[in-house]
């Protein structure tokens, strides 16, 4: 380490990212941190930032391995900053200035994960609307059938509701490693969410559950095309030919939910944070 009239660039890797912020936080060098600087960082982190207490605790652990790395004897960074600057690097996490991982869900308390009893009540009543209209001949059989599905594909694949309404038939693909799915062997999200002044990310989810591929399969090759409309590229399309916008899938979920007196706690969002206890 070598102390010029710049600060040092910390850490190359994409886990060295915080602790190059952290770096650039305290406005000191690595060998010069101490728990005071940790401390006014988290204070930062949890009340001018508004990060999640996950988020803060993964940018902490970061500092922290870094910290243990400059410290570790086997390395001789302290006697060495010693004898150059005659200050050296100390521990600066601890427990009382970093949030240790005492829950399993540490998401907003506005949107907690569904619990297996909940979700299978969920699903099945939205199977249920779609018997229902059936029987009693109503027009919203269609889309019933559709909000059920779109509800299996949001768990199945683990999507977000903006996600999910602007897919296309066509995202769907085959998987070599996965032949038994046919073309709905990997699903290709283009429009997933992005990080604050980014483009949105894409990426490809892989199918891994039977049944919810045997549900999109069916929607699509059974039962969209009864909506009339074949050239129009959206998965999930109303009955006037449109694409279904976030905001019914919403108005869809609250609705069930409701019916079914479930904790309005739970939002299309707790589809993706299951929990199988």
């Amino acid at each position: 380490m070598h102390q010029t009239g710049e600060k040092s660039q910390v850490g190359s890797s994409r886990d060295g990212r915080e602790a190059r912020r952290f770096h650039e936080f305290a406005n000191d060098y690595p060998w010069q941190w101490t728990p005071a600087h940790m401390d006014e960082w988290s204070v930062c982190l949890t009340g001018e930032k508004h990060l999640a207490p996950s988020t803060i605790r993964g940018y902490q652990g970061t500092v922290r391995l870094f910290s243990e790395f400059v410290i570790d004897s086997w390395y001789g960074w302290v006697p060495a900053c010693e004898e150059a600057f005659g200050v050296f690097p100390v521990a600066i996490c601890h427990e009382w200035n970093t949030i240790p991982h005492l829950q399993e869900y540490e998401g907003s308390p506005e949107a907690r994960p569904f619990t297996r009893e909940e979700l299978q009540r969920f699903l099945d009543y939205a199977d249920d609307q779609v018997d229902r209209a059936v029987r009693a001949k109503r027009k919203g059989a269609l889309a019933a059938y559709r909000d059920a599905t779109l509800f299996k594909l949001i768990y199945g694949w683990g999507l977000r509701r903006t996600e999910t309404s602007k897919l296309d038939v066509v995202d769907f693909g085959r998987n070599p490693q996965a032949p038994q799915f046919g073309r709905y062997g990997t699903l290709n999200v283009r429009y997933g969410k992005a990080k604050r002044g980014q483009q949105p990310r894409r990426r490809n989810v892989l199918s891994v559950m039977d049944w919810a591929v045997d549900a999109v399969a069916d929607y699509v090759e059974n039962v969209r095309p009864r909506f009339g409309f074949p050239d129009h590229p959206a998965l999930w399309i109303t009955e006037r030919g449109g694409r279904l916008q976030p905001g019914s899938i919403n108005d869809r979920f609250e609705a069930y939910r409701d019916a079914l007196k479930l904790p309005k706690e739970l939002v299309p969002h707790s589809m993706r944070h299951f929990v199988s206890a």
